[in-house]
């Protein structure tokens, strides 16, 4: 832990301001992407705006976390640009992304036993040296809470199930305190009630002023939790804007290639989607 606190605090770095309401705070334009001589995306352009929560779906291969990678500036792009608070993502160091970029990555492991508590301790490594590193304790304490992994805190990391590992690697995220949150599959791992607990507190950091952005196979989720989303196909944006709006039966059962039924919910309004089954 040490030695990562060391790395972030070498050097004297601009402390993020908090966005505006509804501003950009990460954008894709004439995105181009390529892996293994192949174009994953092509000509993708999408922005993640500050007080939302931004859902990219599509079916196994549509280029969901090529998207998400390259917004959270761990792939470069071979044509358009992708920037992050106003500057191409390539424009940060390392040290300065963290401080305006928090990443959950699809898998959480680790090779030695940190405990839990640890584990979480570790999103504050960017902000060591800096005027806000006295909020260490409160923010690993607040993230351990809301994701309720406080009851473990001591145990270690390596001996959790693999959905109260999904839930520490969030808090981490949460602990990092960066004002744009990058979420890929955060609910693959988790049950029913953990799964909505991930997305109220994805709805919650939102509200808070955060731009988020998560990769979601449940489109029931993306429907209830989204502000926006975005339907990826074959690498390019097939569709974006609210679920309300952008879940119909025709895209739907175009892009999964599996006849789907879209209806509003009795109660609520939010859209259902249904498979079709026969019988």
């Amino acid at each position: 832990m040490r030695s990562v606190t060391r790395l972030f605090g070498m050097r004297r770095r601009e402390l993020p301001a908090r966005p505006e309401p509804g501003s950009v705070v990460a954008e894709a334009r004439g995105l181009h992407v390529r892996l293994g001589g192949r174009e994953v995306l092509t000509g993708v352009g999408l922005s993640a705006l500050a007080g939302e929560v931004l859902a990219l779906v599509g079916p196994n291969g549509a280029g969901k976390s090529t998207l998400f990678a390259a917004l959270a500036a761990d792939l470069p792009a071979d044509g358009g640009s992708v920037s992050i608070a106003g500057r191409p993502a390539d424009g940060w160091t390392a040290p300065e992304l963290a401080l305006r970029r928090a990443v959950l990555p699809q898998a959480a492991a680790l090779s030695f036993p940190f405990l839990v508590e640890d584990v979480v301790r570790m999103g504050r490594a960017p902000w060591s040296g800096t005027a806000l590193q006295e909020q260490d304790d409160a923010a690993v304490a607040e993230a351990m809470a809301v994701t309720e992994v406080g009851g473990f805190a001591s145990r270690p990391f390596s001996a959790l199930s693999g959905g109260e590992r999904a839930r520490v690697a969030l808090a981490r995220v949460l602990a990092q305190r960066a004002p744009l949150l990058l979420l890929d599959e955060p609910t693959a791992a988790l049950d029913l009630r953990h799964q909505e607990l991930v997305l109220r507190i994805c709805r919650e950091r939102a509200a808070a002023g955060d731009a988020v952005v998560v990769v979601l196979h449940d489109l029931g989720l993306a429907a209830a939790y989204a502000d926006r989303v975005a339907v990826l196909h074959e690498g390019r944006l097939a569709a974006e804007g609210p679920p309300a709006e952008v879940f119909d039966d025709a895209l739907l059962s175009r892009v999964y290639r599996q006849p789907v039924e879209v209806f509003p919910h009795p109660r609520s309004g939010v859209p259902v989607v249904l498979p079709q089954r026969a019988g």
